[in-house]
């Protein structure tokens, strides 16, 4: 197999491009396409300050490298989740690769915000573990962004997240998130504008350059995601991108033309939290910090319980 381009010996096929490329050219595609994601969606300028949400996998990872290699002022982020076993191996690679590229990373424990890591809170909390986690990550990331006076937040969504994420949105035609589903979301206010510069490379191209510009990342999934409704939409997908492919990027591609058809949701008056200041839906606290207040709330019982007389 010789790459398309130089005919040099290839080492992967993309099937929805139609294009085998040696490492060089697989290099040079990935960093292009994020480049001309960033200028297409007019994500943010190489004046701003721009925050990467660090998970130490191979997406967030890569999307940290390659804006450091275009010249774009980017730190890191990395959640400590306090999920036994998978956060301090996941710290250790972005950790790694922070101090091997000269980048700053930021590091915040989740259970000293919030009072316990997620795997002390799905114990106290009713509700799925990836949608507690969820919130937890959505608001300490935005915190994290606003009051670093960053004026951009990315994760390292990748086209098969996105493409999972449509999926499940459209067979349940939820129009409100299909609305805000896009490689950009405005900040405003409190909210810092979020972005997503890998949309349109799959997960097979990501892995590809990071084994071949030698970034190490942590291979295991999160032991709660185990049986998530996103890694069955991914393999349905992958099954009909193995028998149609360019199926992911033409999905997610035809719904961005129509993406304005969908009524966007009426829009909702933010108020500060009186707790924690940052911006929320509700008349009283926000999620984050009523989570909070129920992990306190155990903690509390869990005391007395243990220092009650027999």
């Amino acid at each position: 197999m010789k790459c398309t381009i130089c005919k040099k010996p290839a080492v992967i096929k993309l099937r929805h491009a139609n294009l085998k490329l040696c490492p060089e050219h697989l290099v040079a595609r990935v960093e292009k396409v994020v480049a001309e994601t960033i200028k297409k969606f007019r994500m943010f300028t190489p004046e701003e300050r721009v925050l990467v949400a660090v998970s130490g996998g191979k997406d967030s990872l890569a999307l940290w490298g390659i804006l450091n290699k275009l010249g774009y002022r980017a730190d890191g982020v990395y959640l400590d989740l306090g999920i036994a076993g998978y956060s301090g191996r996941s710290r250790e690679f972005s950790e790694g690769f922070a101090a091997a590229h000269g980048l700053k990373l930021l590091v915040v424990r989740v259970e000293e915000e919030l009072g316990a890591g997620i795997d002390g809170l799905v114990k106290v909390a009713r509700g799925k573990a990836c949608s507690l986690c969820g919130t937890v990550k959505r608001y300490l990331l935005n915190r994290v962004a606003y009051e670093g006076g960053y004026d951009v937040l990315l994760t390292g969504h990748n086209l098969d997240d996105e493409a999972a994420t449509l999926l499940g949105n459209t067979l349940c035609w939820e129009e409100g998130y299909l609305a805000r589903q896009h490689p950009v979301l405005p900040g405003e206010g409190k909210l810092v504008r979020r972005a997503k510069p890998l949309v349109f490379l799959s997960e097979r191209e990501v892995a590809a350059y990071c084994v071949i510009s030698g970034i190490a990342y942590i291979y295991e999934e999160c032991p709660h995601a185990a049986g998530a409704r996103s890694i069955t939409l991914k393999r349905v997908l992958n099954e009909l991108e193995d028998r149609y492919p360019g199926t992911k990027l033409g999905f997610l591609r035809g719904f961005l033309k129509v993406r304005e058809r969908f009524t966007p949701p009426e829009p909702v008056e933010l108020r500060d939290c009186p707790s924690c200041g940052m911006p929320t839906a509700s008349e009283g606290l926000c999620r984050f910090c009523r989570l909070k207040e129920r992990i306190t709330r155990h903690a509390l019982r869990v005391t007395e319980d243990h220092g009650a007389p027999a």
